[in-house]
Protein backbone atom coordinates (compact mmCIF):
# COMPACT_ATOMS: atom_id res chain seq x y z
CA UNK A 1 0.00 0.00 0.00
CA UNK A 2 1.28 3.41 -0.55
CA UNK A 3 1.53 6.21 1.67
CA UNK A 4 -0.93 8.87 1.19
CA UNK A 5 0.50 12.27 1.41
CA UNK A 6 -1.12 15.52 1.80
CA UNK A 7 -0.31 18.71 0.37
CA UNK A 8 -1.49 21.85 1.95
CA UNK A 9 -1.96 25.12 0.60
CA UNK A 10 -4.30 28.23 0.68
CA UNK A 11 -6.12 29.95 -1.82
CA UNK A 12 -5.66 34.24 -1.43
CA UNK A 13 -8.31 36.14 -3.33
CA UNK A 14 -8.45 39.46 -3.68
CA UNK A 15 -11.43 42.05 -4.11
CA UNK A 16 -12.34 41.48 -7.32
CA UNK A 17 -12.34 37.39 -6.78
CA UNK A 18 -8.94 36.58 -8.68
CA UNK A 19 -6.31 34.09 -6.94
CA UNK A 20 -2.46 34.89 -5.85
CA UNK A 21 -0.60 32.94 -7.83
CA UNK A 22 3.39 32.08 -7.53
CA UNK A 23 5.53 31.69 -10.35
CA UNK A 24 7.22 28.32 -9.71
CA UNK A 25 11.37 28.49 -10.86
CA UNK A 26 12.50 27.10 -13.70
CA UNK A 27 9.24 26.61 -15.30
CA UNK A 28 6.81 27.84 -17.16
CA UNK A 29 3.56 26.98 -14.34
CA UNK A 30 2.25 29.17 -12.02
CA UNK A 31 0.89 27.65 -8.69
CA UNK A 32 -0.67 27.91 -5.21
CA UNK A 33 1.59 29.08 -2.18
CA UNK A 34 1.42 24.78 -0.92
CA UNK A 35 3.44 22.23 0.68
CA UNK A 36 3.89 18.94 2.63
CA UNK A 37 3.04 18.72 6.40
CA UNK A 38 6.18 18.71 8.23
CA UNK A 39 6.20 16.26 11.45
CA UNK A 40 3.78 17.09 13.78
CA UNK A 41 1.79 20.46 12.25
CA UNK A 42 -1.71 20.41 11.46
CA UNK A 43 -2.98 20.86 7.81
CA UNK A 44 -3.81 24.60 8.73
CA UNK A 45 -0.38 25.24 10.44
CA UNK A 46 1.37 23.54 6.90
CA UNK A 47 -0.30 26.09 4.92
CA UNK A 48 0.51 28.97 6.66
CA UNK A 49 3.61 27.92 6.87
CA UNK A 50 3.82 27.76 3.23
CA UNK A 51 2.29 30.67 2.40
CA UNK A 52 4.47 32.94 4.87
CA UNK A 53 7.64 30.70 3.55
CA UNK A 54 6.40 30.90 -0.14
CA UNK A 55 4.85 34.55 -0.64
CA UNK A 56 5.97 36.06 2.36
CA UNK A 57 2.29 36.54 3.44
CA UNK A 58 0.98 36.48 7.05
CA UNK A 59 -3.24 36.12 8.05
CA UNK A 60 -4.56 35.55 11.29
CA UNK A 61 -5.47 32.09 11.61
CA UNK A 62 -9.31 33.05 12.21
CA UNK A 63 -9.26 34.50 8.37
CA UNK A 64 -8.68 30.70 7.08
CA UNK A 65 -11.86 29.00 5.95
CA UNK A 66 -10.87 24.93 5.57
CA UNK A 67 -12.21 24.60 2.33
CA UNK A 68 -11.24 20.43 2.95
CA UNK A 69 -9.00 17.65 1.54
CA UNK A 70 -9.09 16.74 -2.00
CA UNK A 71 -7.86 14.32 -4.68
CA UNK A 72 -5.04 15.29 -5.88
CA UNK A 73 -2.38 12.55 -7.01
CA UNK A 74 -3.16 8.64 -7.11
CA UNK A 75 -0.53 9.17 -4.21
CA UNK A 76 -1.38 12.93 -2.48
CA UNK A 77 -4.60 14.67 -1.26
CA UNK A 78 -4.50 18.60 -1.34
CA UNK A 79 -5.81 20.33 1.88
CA UNK A 80 -6.66 23.74 0.60
CA UNK A 81 -8.12 26.87 2.61
CA UNK A 82 -8.89 30.05 1.89
CA UNK A 83 -8.17 33.48 2.41
CA UNK A 84 -10.10 37.00 1.17
CA UNK A 85 -6.97 39.08 1.10
CA UNK A 86 -8.82 41.98 -0.63
CA UNK A 87 -7.08 44.52 -1.51
CA UNK A 88 -4.33 43.84 1.53
CA UNK A 89 -1.31 43.00 -0.55
CA UNK A 90 -1.16 45.41 -2.58
CA UNK A 91 1.65 45.99 -4.82
CA UNK A 92 3.00 42.02 -5.07
CA UNK A 93 6.57 43.27 -5.66
CA UNK A 94 6.63 43.29 -2.36
CA UNK A 95 6.36 39.56 -2.04
CA UNK A 96 9.13 37.79 -1.60
CA UNK A 97 9.53 33.83 -1.31
CA UNK A 98 12.52 32.73 1.54
CA UNK A 99 12.22 28.60 0.80
CA UNK A 100 14.81 27.02 -1.36
CA UNK A 101 15.55 24.42 -3.42
CA UNK A 102 18.49 22.79 -4.59
CA UNK A 103 19.18 23.10 -8.18
CA UNK A 104 18.90 20.41 -10.61
CA UNK A 105 22.45 20.48 -12.25
CA UNK A 106 24.46 23.10 -9.99
CA UNK A 107 23.02 21.91 -6.45
CA UNK A 108 23.12 25.69 -5.97
CA UNK A 109 19.87 26.89 -3.76
CA UNK A 110 17.04 28.24 -5.61
CA UNK A 111 13.97 29.90 -4.88
CA UNK A 112 11.28 27.62 -5.29
CA UNK A 113 9.04 30.87 -6.42
CA UNK A 114 10.02 33.95 -8.66
CA UNK A 115 7.03 36.21 -8.91
CA UNK A 116 3.65 36.68 -8.16
CA UNK A 117 0.43 38.19 -9.70
CA UNK A 118 -3.44 37.95 -9.42
CA UNK A 119 -5.33 35.44 -11.94
CA UNK A 120 -8.85 35.06 -12.90
CA UNK A 121 -10.62 32.03 -13.58
CA UNK A 122 -10.31 32.36 -17.29
CA UNK A 123 -6.47 32.24 -17.13
CA UNK A 124 -6.05 29.38 -14.91
CA UNK A 125 -5.95 26.49 -16.92
CA UNK A 126 -3.12 28.22 -19.23
CA UNK A 127 -1.22 29.29 -16.06
CA UNK A 128 -1.01 26.07 -13.90
CA UNK A 129 0.06 22.86 -14.26
CA UNK A 130 -3.03 20.72 -15.44
CA UNK A 131 -4.00 18.89 -12.60
CA UNK A 132 -3.43 21.60 -10.59
CA UNK A 133 -5.48 23.90 -12.85
CA UNK A 134 -8.23 21.45 -13.26
CA UNK A 135 -8.90 20.81 -9.61
CA UNK A 136 -8.80 25.04 -9.06
CA UNK A 137 -11.63 24.85 -11.34
CA UNK A 138 -14.15 22.47 -9.97
CA UNK A 139 -13.98 24.68 -6.81
CA UNK A 140 -16.20 27.95 -5.59
CA UNK A 141 -13.96 30.82 -5.19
Amino acid sequence: MTKHTVSCGTLVLNSTGQLLLCHVTHTAAWDIPKGMRDPGETSLEAAMRELREEAGVVFEVERFIDLGEFDYRRDKGLHLFRVEAFDELGDLAQLACTSYFPHAKTGKPTLEMDDFRWAGREEISQLCWPRMGALLLTLDW
